[in-house]
């Protein structure tokens, strides 16, 4: 009979292996934030758009774990004078409304940072897009956090992402000078690290209801084309 030091002594041992073979065969976990910005609540094509991007990455990877913050619901606050004076006191001298106003920003980039993949639904408000989604990039948009300067230039800090974003439009824009959204979102993720951006669009919702039918049919086939089954 063994003794009990080393029946004990086995079954640690196979429950290190057990472990370990757990650890090294599971599959490595995508974190997908999904961010909202039109300013409907409920009947948004952009968000319904994201929210089909999301569920394709995640019929292809089941284990994503998938974070929204839709900015309808959660309206974030603009880039003022007092935030600015708080972002700029140093954090042992903040009050604590100043603290509290930069937690508030904390929590976006804390988001971004943590994610693997991003999915934005992106609607056009007059030729640009969203006040809401703007307050969201000056948020996540930090010196020596997300970017910094070097003597090479600027260097964007949140590499290795994956982003989509849904593009709805009343009106079609695709490739004209009209279409301000596209250059502005891919500088403004450039300079934060992220090149790998894919646009889907979904255009002439507005202009009746078959044109509205196709726009979104095209979107859908977007998605199906690009994130693979």
């Amino acid at each position: 009979m063994l003794s009990i030091s080393v029946t004990f002594g086995l079954i640690a041992e196979q429950l290190y292996w057990a472990h370990r073979n757990r650890r090294l065969t599971k599959e490595p976990t995508v974190k997908i934030q999904q961010i909202n910005s039109s300013a409907r609540v409920a009947a948004s094509n952009s968000s319904r758009l994201a929210d089909a991007i999301v569920e394709r990455l995640r019929a292809a990877q089941p284990h994503a774990v998938v974070a929204v913050r839709d900015l309808a619901r959660t309206p974030h606050p603009e880039l003022d004078e007092a935030t600015l004076g708080a972002l700029f006191t140093p954090v042992e001298q903040r009050t604590p409304e100043q603290a509290a106003r930069v937690a508030l920003d904390d929590a976006l980039i804390a988001e971004i940072e943590s994610a693997d993949v991003i999915v934005l639904g992106v609607p056009m408000y007059n030729f640009g897009v969203p006040a809401q989604l703007k307050n969201w990039i000056d948020a996540i948009s930090r010196a020596r956090v997300t970017f910094r300067y070097t003597e090479n230039g600027a260097e964007g800090l949140l590499k290795g992402k994956k982003v989509y974003v849904a593009l709805t439009r009343g009106g079609i824009y695709r490739n004209t000078p009209a279409d301000t959204q596209v250059p502005y979102l891919r500088s403004v993720f450039a300079f934060l690290g992220m090149t790998d951006v894919q646009f889907v669009y979904a255009e002439g919702i507005a202009l009746g209801p078959d044109a509205e039918h196709k726009a979104l049919a095209s979107a859908h086939a977007q998605i199906e084309d690009a994130i693979p089954a």
